[in-house]
């Protein structure tokens, strides 16, 4: 049976849409491993499955299968081009809820059209991350790495990320992330994003993803990346995260239990039917 799904990206991280909320089963990982290749099937970084909600208050629920058919438990630019996709329906008219793997996730189209999620409070336990390393005196974390001891931070945004900050992303040691991705100390791997502090208001960043490789954006690497920067005191509560793929719109002043908010277009690419 041909399977309808929609390619978009969200600031050049992209991914297939597939609607699964008449209940219909998700196709098996290896099938979604397939649709993700980019040589042999449509491509994209992550495969976001729309289902039924969890709740009675949300209007949908999703999952995250990385290209390599792993799954993640958030995807910040995964999660508005679902709710571009909602809106283009007709489903969503402003703002609702949808259920994460992490939580539930409001969504809102703002006036530009852009969209706009709360990904929750970073969360800067070592449990919650999972890390088993224990912080400095400084709040960071020190491991070495190929020979090379990496100074980082490290936050739970639903998903974990590591946030190393760097002079120039353009000459950061993106090898390393795979090694530290596959360090004992991440039990459940990591994201790497590697930070540049250009302003108070301004950060350039680049995202190496589990189970994905670099990518042209990351919606919870970026909000991980702020949070992180902000309660160091290197930003201030508002920041223009600038990726390879396009720049979002970033907002959290740093209170406990106060959600990061993220903003940012979103694009619809090709529609079609996989039939393999």
């Amino acid at each position: 049976m041909a399977l309808r799904f929609t390619k978009m990206h969200g600031a050049g991280n992209d991914f297939i849409v597939l609607d699964l909320r008449d209940g219909s089963p998700a196709p098996g990982t290896d099938t979604l491993a397939r649709m993700a290749d980019r040589h042999f099937g449509v491509g994209c970084d992550q495969v976001m499955l729309l289902e039924p909600p969890a709740h009675a208050d949300a209007l949908a629920s999703y999952r995250v299968v990385n290209g390599d058919g792993s799954f993640a438990r958030q995807c910040g630019n995964g999660v508005r081009c679902l709710a571009a996709w909602l809106h283009r329906e007709g489903d969503l008219s402003g703002a609702d809820v949808l259920d994460s793997p992490s939580g539930p996730v409001p969504v809102r189209v703002v006036d530009d059209g852009d969209i706009e999620v709360s990904l929750g409070s970073p969360n800067f336990s070592v449990d919650a991350i999972p890390l088993l390393a224990t912080a400095g005196a400084d709040g960071g974390y020190r491991l070495d790495i190929d020979g090379i001891p990496l100074r980082f931070g490290a936050v739970s945004m639903g998903n974990p990320h590591v946030v190393i900050e760097v002079e120039d992303v353009l000459t950061a040691p993106v090898e390393l992330a795979f090694a530290l991705q596959a360090h004992h100390a991440f039990p459940e791997g990591c994201n790497v994003g590697f930070a540049q502090v250009v302003a108070d208001d301004r950060i350039r960043l680049r995202v190496i993803e589990r189970g994905v490789g670099e990518t042209l954006a990351c919606g919870s690497g970026a909000c991980a990346a702020h949070a992180w920067l902000h309660r160091a005191g290197r930003v201030g509560a508002s920041t223009q995260v600038e990726l390879p793929g396009g720049t979002l719109g970033l907002e959290w002043a740093g209170a406990a239990g106060e959600p990061v908010r993220m903003r940012g277009p979103t694009a619809f690419v090709f529609e079609g039917h996989w039939t393999s």
